[in-house]
């Protein structure tokens, strides 16, 4: 089993808890407001075409298809497509959701105006590789867009239970930014494939719904960030 194969296993077998967490009721509203605002910051005003690489369970998937713009998404574990092709569906204008690896996106030159990710880059094997191929996707003037944190700086031994069975130590061999120990190292990633105006923004306002409704399991209250940069 390939170092992605062993990823995808583990996120279709979580792909249903993780959706009951990303869906439970008492947060969602108040989610679905915070993450709109975070994306309608993050890009120009649409419609665009946006790329939601790694996509998961669909989560900004969809909220980018609500605000306007013409989302496809991709992912590689299936447990998490079939989530995210059932929230899809439940909208109109919904995201097109299909099977695709982040790191060798499967469409041609020129076909986006924005390729956006939520908690994909510490577990993205080449991330150099992955950033170029998506600035290739982008045309003059796009813009990539992620939303991560360094989730284990202290390495990923101690993570969720079952977690280390399927990020052992050759599948963080090839994961450098699953143990980084700054933002900083996320922002060399877009800037060293060529984008330009490379910011961070600290997303209070994730950190504050946190702190009033707690933070999944196995997780430390910290500040997550949107980083941008243009082609």
């Amino acid at each position: 089993m390939t170092v992605q194969h062993r990823i995808n296993a583990y996120w279709t077998g979580r792909a249903p808890s993780y959706d009951e967490y990303v869906q439970r009721p008492d947060r969602f509203a108040a989610d679905q407001q915070a993450w709109s605002a975070v994306w309608a910051q993050a890009l120009p005003a649409g419609p665009l075409d946006v790329l939601d690489v790694g996509t998961g369970t669909g989560q900004a998937a969809v909220l980018l298809a609500g605000l306007g713009h013409r989302v496809t998404g991709i992912d590689l574990a299936e447990g998490m497509l079939e989530r995210a092709r059932q929230h899809a569906a439940a909208m109109a204008n919904g995201p097109v959701i299909q099977h695709g690896d982040a790191v060798h996106p499967d469409f041609p030159a020129g076909s986006f105006d924005a390729v956006t990710s939520r908690y994909l880059m510490w577990t993205l094997r080449e991330p150099e590789v992955a950033v170029a191929n998506w600035v290739r996707l982008l045309r003059p003037g796009g813009t990539v867009a992620v939303v991560d944190s360094t989730w284990f700086p202290n390495g990923l031994d101690n993570a969720a239970e079952n977690f280390a069975d399927h990020y052992d130590h050759q599948v963080q061999a090839v994961l450098p930014l699953a143990t980084a120990q700054s933002i900083d190292q996320t922002v060399a990633v877009l800037e060293g494939a060529g984008l330009a105006q490379v910011t961070v923004t600290p997303l209070a306002s994730i950190f504050e719904l946190d702190r009033r409704f707690g933070v999944a399991p196995n997780h430390e209250h910290q500040m997550q960030f949107l980083v941008t940069g243009q082609r």
